[in-house]
């Protein structure tokens, strides 16, 4: 079974950084059922983890299982950008 490990950077509790949290577990619950471990990482307790992934801005989202690495930056309100970040969608381009 697939899981996914997937690490939101986020600056303290400002409604940028709810927003972002509540987005990305909507979106886990529907997509991902039980198959993925999200860690929320707040960059102002936590600086040296910020720092060892070079996190610029937050929010940002880290999927680190399964490869490859992915980084969606913002607050995870734009589904099919996170969608496809997660690699759960393929690229409409693919299609044939």
């Amino acid at each position: 079974m697939m899981k996914y490990l997937l690490k939101l950077y986020i600056t303290g509790n400002t409604p940028r950084s709810q927003r972002a949290i509540a987005n990305l577990l909507r979106i886990c619950q529907e997509e991902l059922s039980e198959q993925y471990q999200v860690e929320i990482v707040d960059v102002l307790e936590q600086p040296e983890m910020a720092e060892q992934e070079k996190i610029l801005v937050t929010p940002t989202l880290i999927k680190q299982l399964p490869p490859p690495l992915q980084r969606i930056i913002g607050d995870m309100s734009n589904t099919d950008t996170l969608l496809l970040g997660l690699d759960l969608v393929q690229n409409q381009d693919n299609r044939s």
